[in-house]
C-alpha cells in the first residue's frame, strides 16, 4: 500500500470509496511481492500494480465489483498453470490478491497509518483476509510497537495473539500472512490474517570480517536484519566472503559507527556485534557504541579475560559503570556453542531474549505464558 498510499489517502478525504487490490501471499516465480496494491477509483481509474501486468484487468474487474457489493474477497490467480495463462500470469507463479472497499466508513484509521509511515513510525495493518465467518473478513487492527492497538478483529484472544505477532513482525521490518483458529487460537486453521509492516528492517552492525562474522551475518539475515559486516583489512572485506551481508564495508570500526551515527542511521533496534576480540579494534567501537544513547543491544565476543582486559582498557578511555552495564560481554548465551554456526546461534539467541524479555531458560521446565510481553 506504501506505494499508492497518496493517491489513495486522496480519495479516502474526498470521501469516495476506493477498491483495494493488495497481494496478500505469493508462490513460486509470482512478479510483486506481498504488499505490493492497487487502486481502482469510482470513475475507473487504477492507479498500481499487483502483478507487472500480469493479472491487472482480472483484478481491476473485481475491484469494482467489490465497490459495488462491499463485501471483501479473497481471490487466488494461477493455481495452475493453464489458470494462470488464462488471466495473464504467463510466469506460472501463483498470488493471492485480498481485494476490498476503503473507505472512511471501512477503514476509519487510515490517516493516522498515512500519519505514521510519512513520519517513519513504525506501524502494522492487520486485516483479516479469510475466516469461516464472513462477518470477520475486512476487519482491521491497527498495532505499534507500544500501546493499545486500534480497532478490533472479533474478539479479545484473537486482537492479543495478533498483536503480539504483529509487534513481532514490525521490530523485524516483516510484512507476512498468519494463520489462526477461528479465534485466533495458535494452533488451528480456519482465520488467516494479513500484517502489513510500514517499517525499514532493524539494522545489525557486524564488525570483524572473521569466519565467525559470516554466521552472524547468516543468521542476522534470516531473523530480518539488514547486515553490515565492518573491517578496516581490505583483504578480509570482502563481499564473496559474506554473502549474506547486506552490505560489506571497508573501515576503521569505530569511525565507520560514528559515521552512522551522524547521518542517523543507528536507532533503537539496532544491534552491534563485536567479533574482532582484538583490543585496537574492539576498545574505540565499543566505547563509541556503548555510549549511544538508544541501540537494542551491543555485544563482544572473547574469551573471560579477553572481557576482563577490555573493561580495563575501557575504563582507561573513561567508559562509566552503567554505559559497562550495557555490555553483553562475553557475547551470546550459554548453549555449549563450539562451532561458528552454533555460536551465531547464540548471539542471536540473546539478541531475542533481550528483545521479547526471555530468559533463556527451557520452555519445558516453565509454567506460564510462553510469549513475554
Amino acid at each position: 500500500m506504501r506505494d499508492v498510499l497518496d493517491e489513495l489517502l486522496g480519495w479516502w478525504r474526498e470521501g469516495h470509496t476506493v477498491g483495494v487490490g493488495t497481494v496478500v501471499a505469493t508462490f513460486r516465480s509470482a512478479p510483486r511481492p506481498a504488499g505490493a496494491s492497487m487502486l481502482v477509483g469510482q470513475s475507473g481509474e487504477a492507479v498500481g500494480s499487483v502483478s507487472g501486468g500480469c493479472v491487472e484487468g482480472a483484478v481491476y474487474e473485481l475491484a469494482q465489483s467489490v465497490m459495488a457489493s462491499g463485501a471483501p474477497v479473497l481471490q487466488r490467480y494461477g493455481v495452475s498453470d493453464d489458470d494462470a495463462f488464462a488471466v495473464g500470469l504467463t510466469c506460472g507463479g501463483i498470488l493471492d490478491i485480498f481485494v476490498e472497499p476503503v473507505s472512511q466508513q471501512t477503514f476509519p484509521e487510515l490517516a493516522e497509518v498515512a500519519q505514521d509511515i510519512a513520519a517513519g513510525r513504525p506501524v502494522s495493518v492487520a486485516t483479516v483476509i479469510d475466516h469461516p465467518d464472513r462477518a470477520w473478513v475486512g476487519r482491521r487492527l491497527i498495532v505499534r510497537p507500544e500501546g493499545e492497538p486500534s480497532g478490533s478483529l472479533g474478539s479479545a484472544r484473537a486482537d492479543g495473539a495478533i498483536t503480539d505477532d504483529a509487534r513481532g513482525l514490525l521490530a523485524a521490518g516483516r510484512t507476512d500472512t498468519l494463520t489462526y483458529g477461528a479465534d485466533g487460537e495458535r494452533r488451528g486453521e480456519g482465520m488467516r490474517v494479513f500484517v502489513a509492516a510500514y517499517a525499514p528492517r532493524p539494522r545489525m552492525l557486524v564488525f570483524g570480517a572473521i569466519d565467525f562474522a559470516a554466521a552472524v551475518a547468516h543468521v542476522g539475515t534470516f531473523l530480518g536484519y539488514a547486515v553490515t559486516v565492518c573491517d578496516a583489512r581490505p583483504v578480509f572485506a570482502t563481499a564473496s566472503r559474506f554473502p549474506a551481508a547486506e552490505e560489506v564495508v571497508v573501515s576503521w570500526p569505530h569511525r565507520y559507527l560514528a559515521a552512522e551515527v551522524e547521518a542517523g542511521r543507528i536507532d533503537a533496534r539496532t544491534v552491534i556485534c563485536v567479533l574482532t576480540h582484538d583490543p585496537k579494534f574492539d576498545v574505540p567501537v565499543l566505547e563509541v557504541a556503548l555510549r549511544l544513547p538508544e541501540v537494542a543491544y551491543v555485544g563482544a565476543m572473547g574469551s573471560r579475560r579477553t572481557h576482563e582486559d577490555r573493561l580495563r582498557r575501557l575504563r582507561e578511555v573513561g567508559v562509566g559503570e552503567s554505559e559497562l552495564a550495557r555490555l553483553s560481554s562475553p557475547i551470546g548465551l550459554d548453549l555449549g556453542a563450539r562451532t561458528p554456526e552454533e555460536t551465531a546461534v547464540s548471539i542471536a539467541a540473546e539478541i531475542v531474549a533481550l528483545q521479547w524479555g526471555g530468559r533463556g531458560e527451557r520452555l519445558g521446565e516453565l509454567a506460564g505464558p510462553i510469549h513475554h510481553g
